[in-house]
């Protein structure tokens, strides 16, 4: 009676298009109070309690240095330099948005900030260029996706967290599927401009115009090799490397390419504040739902009904992955992460997956709903630079979905492509 009271209350609230975040909470606090079970004061304490961790303290620090690099002239550095590369081929503006949502999501680690930083640059571009319209804006939508899979990532530090896992190993995990998720999209996008006659830029490719390219965006490209090599060699935290981000990103913006001025500075740290201060809300009333889950002893009572279906483990790891697909299409990625792991995290250890590996495949699983509807951040996010209707993008964004899903099942059932670099870091 417990947990149907909790779960109807939520999807009350949901339904009722109330925040997520705060959906959660008061649907835990709805249920405290008909059950009795616990003392109200429960979820003020868990609200405090979730977010007092060091390594959580990574998440704002992560956002705000994605903001800083959004508004300080390095995503358009960074399209530069793919845009040298392939620009010429067909599909190459394409194909160089992709590459460039890739490295933007190895400063970023958030997949709306990525759609943000990079989509007002590129869909009026495309546009200009021939694309079509609803084209244009699904790649940078889809594309975008990437920003939480290539590491920093801010849904792989709350997996940690919750889940007891090093940060650093997800880090590393993340590497090879982010870029195959963006392989797989180049394939499409390069068959669709074929197929629509999109062709690149009519000046050639040169090593000259590479070189200058790289050496324009060089202050840009160093970001991600200073985060990753730092954590990766052993000289910082992963809550330390988001701190170099964000001291690196303002001497980038303000002092070498002079983009970011002081008088942005104000702007910059509203907008991170608004969006660390929604992430922290959802961390925070996730946290207390899911610990109330625990109390009920729902964990055991899902994965008991789990192993009676079968107990063959890819019968039980395709369940859950069908599980947070459903749940990524109505649910926000970190309180997802936060209320599926202890339930979902043990199941997977018992059928034989390596926590890391899991992680991976729940972070991978649930990028997906950032362009499933009705919840979509993606979606809103693109449509509202493009002015494309929800309705058309989503139909737009659905080869994607398949290239995405393609890719789950490749790293689903091919472990080594996730553990591969872990192992050598070793």
């Amino acid at each position: 009676m417990t947990t149907a009271i909790l779960f109807a209350s939520f999807a009350v609230l949901l339904f009722l298009s109330v925040p997520i975040g705060i959906s959660i909470g008061l649907a835990t606090l709805i249920t405290i109070f008909f059950t009795g079970t616990l003392p109200v004061e429960f979820l003020a304490k868990e609200l405090v309690t979730s977010v007092d961790s060091f390594p959580l303290m990574a998440v704002p620090f992560f956002i705000l240095a994605g903001e800083i690099m959004g508004k300080g002239g390095i995503s358009e550095r960074l399209f530069n330099v793919a845009n040298a590369i392939v620009g010429n081929k067909t599909g190459g503006f394409a194909i160089a948005t992709i590459i460039t949502c890739m490295f933007f999501a190895a400063i970023s680690g958030s997949g709306p900030a990525t759609v943000a930083a990079i989509g007002g640059i590129m869909i009026p571009a495309m546009v200009r260029n021939g694309y079509d319209l609803k084209f244009a804006t699904a790649i940078v939508a889809s594309a975008g996706s990437i920003g939480v899979i290539i590491p920093p990532s801010i849904p792989m530090v709350i997996y940690g967290v919750v889940g007891n896992a090093s940060i650093g190993d997800l880090f590393i995990a993340g590497i090879i599927p982010g870029i195959l998720v963006g392989i797989s999209m180049m394939v499409w996008a390069y068959y669709y401009s074929k197929k629509k006659g999109y062709r690149g830029m009519d000046e050639p490719t040169s090593i000259k115009k590479i070189g200058a390219a790289f050496w324009d965006a060089k202050w840009a490209l160093l970001i991600p090799v200073i985060i990753l090599g730092g954590i990766y060699g052993g000289f910082f935290t992963p809550t330390e490397a988001a701190v170099i981000a964000v001291v690196y990103g303002l001497f980038a913006s303000m002092v070498l390419y002079r983009e970011l001025s002081i008088k942005d500075l104000p702007k910059v740290m509203v907008d991170s504040a608004l969006t660390t201060a929604t992430v922290l809300i959802i961390v925070g009333t996730a946290t207390a739902f899911g610990r109330f889950l625990t109390i009920e002893q729902v964990p055991t009572k899902v994965a008991q009904a789990l192993m009676k279906i079968s107990d063959e483990p890819i019968i039980i790891i395709m369940l859950i992955m069908a599980l947070l697909l459903v749940v990524g299409m109505f649910m926000d990625t970190l309180a997802a992460i936060i209320i599926l792991t202890p339930i979902l995290l043990p199941i997977a250890i018992q059928i034989g997956y390596d926590p890391i590996h899991f992680g991976i495949l729940m972070v991978v699983n649930l990028a997906i709903g950032f362009i499933t509807p009705p919840l979509g951040v993606n979606l809103f996010v693109a449509s509202g630079i493009s002015g494309l209707s929800l309705e058309s993008l989503s139909r737009a964004v659905l080869p994607f979905i398949f290239a995405m899903l393609f890719t789950l099942m490749l790293i689903t059932f091919i472990p080594q492509l996730s553990m591969f670099l872990v192992g050598l870091s070793k």
